[in-house]
């Protein structure tokens, strides 16, 4: 009974996130389109407008899984085990709440409620994808199962210290304001030890390549003549620095799953 009522909720939970989402982009919520409520909050983090795009990516590859989900697994998926099938299918319904709730938070200026939201977004998806790591996935688990999750929880890991920064900003505290340059670099080399230190445990090179395109939209942004214009050259360096990590990162997790198959 359980199982189908989540099996029935996920795709009426996952109409109503992108609907949410469509709303902000297109009414859009409180007047303001989600990408001028981030430009409210200025700050040295913030990727370039284009970065968002990867959204449209997540939700493509999430209605991958909507639909893979309502299948007959085969006996060697993992959605053919009804405990782990129920918990990854409560893990989406969770979610999905949770990304639409955060943003009507976020469009109308809850900054502090927002970074809740996130966090527990965040937590949320933390849970899921140590959950897909430890298990035995066949290949259709892993590109409509494992995937969609990897890149979800990529791009949230960037988005809650994005989050935690304009919350931050917000705050106006004078220290952080005078020293917006030095306290960036730190942010985002703590962000590169997160970001390696997950693909390492989790095998995961999916979650790599999302943050790589999220550091990437910084590195844009300070280098577009309409962004900020090449005015912090120790930022720039620091993000290709990192872009450089992540990548040796990726690598590195390819030639230990090569390594496995050989084996």
């Amino acid at each position: 009974m359980k199982t189908n009522m989540s099996k029935w909720l996920i795709p009426i939970i996952y109409v109503i996130m992108i609907a949410v989402n469509a709303a902000a982009v297109l009414l859009p919520l409180n007047g303001m389109t989600t990408q001028e409520v981030s430009d409210s909050y200025p700050n040295l983090f913030a990727p370039a407008g284009l970065t968002f795009s990867i959204w449209s990516v997540i939700y493509l590859l999430l209605a991958g899984f909507v639909i893979y989900q309502w299948r007959q697994p085969k006996s060697t998926s993992i959605l053919a085990d009804k405990t782990s099938a129920q918990k990854i299918r409560w893990v989406f319904l969770i979610s999905s709440i949770l990304n639409s709730v955060w943003l009507v938070a976020w469009q109308y200026l809850y900054i502090n409620t927002s970074v809740v939201i996130m966090l527990g977004l965040l937590a949320t998806l933390i849970y899921c994808n140590r959950l897909l790591a430890k298990a035995n996935l066949n290949t259709m688990d892993y590109f409509l199962v494992r995937l969609p999750f990897s890149v979800y929880f990529g791009w949230i890991t960037i988005a809650t210290i994005a989050n935690i920064t304009a919350f931050l900003v917000d705050k106006k505290i004078d220290f952080l304001q005078d020293n917006q340059p030095i306290w960036t670099v730190i942010i985002l080399i703590v962000g590169v030890l997160i970001i390696s230190a997950t693909i390492i445990r989790n095998r995961d090179f999916a979650y790599g390549l999302a943050t790589i395109w999220a550091y990437y939209g910084i590195l844009n942004k300070h280098q577009a003549q309409d962004g900020w214009n090449d005015a912090y050259p120790m930022i720039i360096t620091t993000v290709m620095i990192c872009l450089a990590v992540i990548a040796l990162v990726c690598l590195y997790d390819l030639f230990l799953r090569f390594k496995k198959k050989s084996s």
